[in-house]
């Protein structure tokens, strides 16, 4: 992989030399209401020279203390996602074929799935954790079962029953819930006060979720929605009465430092639909708290 010339800020490790990789996916074709999320990850890069590599919450650097190669977007075909999303997955499978962890910037949700399939192959007792206003359970959205608000239940597809931990969700249809209660996933309606439970189960490598003696692997998965869009207003589809950011960091240095958090991605920033400019503001200065609690 090449350097690129527009990187995110302090991310410029040689890719041989690194231990995680940033690659972005600018895809919006399955948007179910305001497109523009395959402007996310260049807004980011592009924004992220207004905030420092150091981090006065963690009191490290992002130049000294992590090892991040910025892989820069790929080139997707707009239209049918099936694709694309084989592009994604072929990145996502490369990066974690050569000893790397995965952090991919979209675009829409849907293009985690590829993602989780690559981690998947390499991963068989993945679990994922998923932070989101939405539910994204459904089996298809207008007939097609491939789009953003179908994501999870794809996810679920790949890894069955008890394997999904949502959070925040405030969203979806009756037939999501149905979904929830019939115990396919575990889901924190409104909240994440059930996180550290999840945590120390997940922690203490559970023998019903994990090889014996293994930790657990983790995919974390966060559609920046899940935040009020009092604070982050730069998405498709907002919702009312979300987290507040500095919970959501918090949640995030949990998972990050106490889990074995095997791949990242952040998605559905909506750059052009916040002229102020504070929700891509508040992508970059997130990505940096994550890349320094995920450090190796």
């Amino acid at each position: 992989m090449k350097a690129q010339t527009n990187q995110f800020i302090g991310c410029d490790t040689a890719y041989a030399k690194a231990d995680t990789v940033i690659f972005g996916a600018p895809y919006d074709s399955t948007t179910s209401f305001r497109p523009g999320t395959r402007f996310g990850p260049n807004a980011m890069r592009t924004e992220s020279f207004g905030i420092e590599t150091y981090s006065m919450l963690q009191d490290k650097d992002l130049v000294d203390d992590t090892k991040v190669f910025d892989a820069g977007d790929i080139e997707l075909p707009f239209g049918a996602p099936a694709p694309a999303l084989k592009m994604i997955e072929r990145q996502a499978r490369k990066i974690l074929k050569d000893g790397k962890r995965p952090f991919l910037l979209g675009g829409e949700h849907l293009v985690t799935l590829p993602v989780v399939k690559a981690a998947l192959e390499k991963y068989p007792d993945l679990v994922i954790i998923h932070f989101d206003a939405h539910a994204d359970l459904r089996e298809d959205y207008l007939g097609n079962p491939l789009s953003h608000a179908c994501v999870l239940r794809r996810c679920h597809d790949l890894v069955g029953d008890g394997r999904i931990f949502q959070f925040g969700i405030r969203s979806g249809t009756r037939e999501e819930r149905q979904f929830m209660k019939d115990g396919h996933v575990t889901a924190e309606l409104f909240s994440d006060k059930t996180l550290a439970e999840v945590v120390a189960r997940l922690s203490t490598s559970d023998a019903r979720l994990s090889t014996a003696g293994k930790r657990v692997p983790v995919y974390l998965t966060i559609d920046m929605d899940v935040l009020d869009p009092s604070e982050f207003p730069g998405t498709g589809t907002q919702e009312a009465g979300g987290f507040r950011y500095d919970q959501l960091v918090a949640d995030m240095r949990l998972i990050c430092e106490k889990l074995n958090v095997v791949a990242i991605d952040n998605v559905e920033l909506n750059p052009h639909l916040d002229p102020t400019g504070r929700s891509t503001a508040l992508a970059c200065k997130f990505l940096r708290e994550e890349l320094l609690a995920w450090r190796r």
